[in-house]
């Protein structure tokens, strides 16, 4: 919906602008910076705005901002009424989508005059503020970077960074009073807590090793001790790859390796031991990770020949890459995400710009594609084993962000949770239309407009486009 906003805005200011009216900008002065990065000779002619301390930067930037307030001023006709209903969204509560961890659920939230969102805990249906960032740094220039929850949801690591830095520290709370209770972890740039609950892997990188590009170190922790006492567990030759390490919930094997964006090594051992594992996976040119391990069955998600991803198993006794057996293969549409539920399997499919979720045995056999309980697109869904329920977040151009849950017996759906709507959409449509191209190939495009307009031809239009990470384009 933010998305959607955004383009409107853009819309006014293009539609409103007069093309006759030449934009001349205050000249940015060139001053030439060379750096030779591997073996490449790099010049960069604008680097000196990059201190926005220095009294030549500041006065550069007031006079593009000048400058740009009074070009749209000249160009632009007024809008009645677009100012307040544009502060009317942005000037308002935010909440965010509502996570369970356990028995717990947690709820990020900014209400007006907050500077951050804060993480409120739901226990007997109270809200309660068990984490502030403007509590440790009263400034406001420390930001939540994210959250890790055990499993049970009895602690959680916030990591924060300030003023952007990308050097992260880590605190440890009590969920149920928000009570910090331990000494924060610096330089902690990936954290992942163990099975058990009392340990956790994490990843250090000092703003030295940033600036060096080195990779950073992964330690096994434990709850309480001094990071000087964590056990060191691996890394990577180089910074272009990432170490990774993971324990499973639903059974005893623990996976870790390397691995960047086309290719990965996959190591497996027992849960509990540090001790070296075995290799079961390699590929320059292909990547494979284990999505999920139930009892002594892996569910394991690759590309290796299948660009739209499939799903294979192995057994923990035989995990090696040459007992994988395909379980649901490569489909015309592309493999998302998948969850193991107890009676079926589900994958999340991208099919013309949408995802749909898809049901198949436990054998793989596809049966049909779900149907979901609104028109929209799936931005997310997860299981639930404890509680037997599956989850879906569903988004769209015409209505807030909404949750739904249901059993994966029947796939009743019921509402979880709904995103206060602060704007009338009532009078907004949006649809998936099909368009020619030049060689004659069907190509998918959302339109979103106003209910009842004629396509004549003769409405301005706006036309955005991403083609990156398998995404569409959208016609607006």
């Amino acid at each position: 919906m933010r998305k959607t906003i955004t383009a409107t805005i853009l819309f006014i200011l293009i539609m409103s602008i007069n093309s006759q009216i030449k934009f001349t900008p205050p000249l940015t002065e060139r001053i030439e910076v060379t750096d030779t990065l591997h073996n490449i000779l790099i010049t960069d002619n604008y680097r000196w705005l990059e201190d926005g301390t220095d009294p030549k930067v500041i006065e550069w930037t007031r006079a593009q901002h000048d400058y740009g307030v009074q070009y749209i001023n000249s160009v632009q006709k007024e809008h009645p009424g677009l100012r307040d209903e544009l502060t009317k969204y942005l000037d308002r509560d935010y909440y965010g989508m509502k996570s369970k961890k356990g028995n717990r659920v947690f709820q990020f939230i900014r209400r007006k005059g907050y500077k951050h969102f804060k993480l409120f805990t739901i226990i007997d249906k109270k809200e309660i503020l068990i984490w502030d960032p403007m509590g440790i740094d009263s400034t406001g220039r420390t930001s939540t970077e994210a959250v890790y929850y055990t499993y049970d949801g009895e602690k959680a690591a916030v990591s924060v960074q300030k003023d952007g830095s990308e050097i992260y520290t880590v605190y440890i709370i009590d969920t149920r009073t928000g009570k910090i209770i331990n000494t924060p972890l610096e330089n902690v740039s990936g954290f992942s807590w163990t099975k058990n609950q009392r340990s956790a892997y994490i990843s250090i990188k000092t703003k030295k090793d940033i600036e060096e590009q080195n990779p950073a170190k992964t330690y096994y922790w434990t709850f309480g001790e001094p990071v000087e006492k964590a056990e060191f567990i691996g890394m990577t030759n180089d910074s272009s790859k990432d170490f990774f390490i993971s324990d499973t919930r639903y059974s005893d094997v623990t996976f870790y390796g390397e691995s960047d964006f086309v290719s990965n090594n996959l190591y497996i051992r027992e849960t509990g031991t540090l001790k070296e594992g075995k290799l079961i996976y390699e590929s320059n040119v292909y990547t494979a990770f284990v999505k999920e391990a139930i009892q002594n069955k892996l569910y394991i998600y690759s590309n290796e020949n299948a660009p739209n991803g499939m799903i294979l198993t192995a057994e923990t006794t035989n995990p090696d890459y040459k007992n994988w057996k395909v379980l649901i293969p490569e489909k015309n549409s592309v493999i998302e995400n998948f969850e193991i539920t107890k009676h079926n399997i589900i994958t999340l499919e991208k099919r013309d710009l949408v995802n749909i979720l898809v049901l198949h045995t436990l054998k793989g056999k596809e049966i049909k594609a779900l149907d979901i309980p609104e028109f929209g697109n799936i931005s997310g869904f997860w299981y639930d084993r404890e509680e037997d329920s599956l989850y879906v977040n569903i988004v769209s151009f015409t209505s807030p962000s909404k949750v739904f849950n249901c059993s994966p017996k029947d796939f009743k759906w019921r509402l979880y949770y709904e995103e206060p709507e602060v704007v009338d959409m009532s009078n907004i449509s949006g649809e998936i239309k099909y368009f020619k191209s030049k060689d004659g190939t069907e190509v998918p495009a959302f339109v979103i407009s106003k209910k009842n307009i004629i396509f004549d031809g003769k409405n301005p239009v706006l036309i955005t486009g991403y083609g990156g990470f398998s995404d569409g384009i959208g016609i607006s």
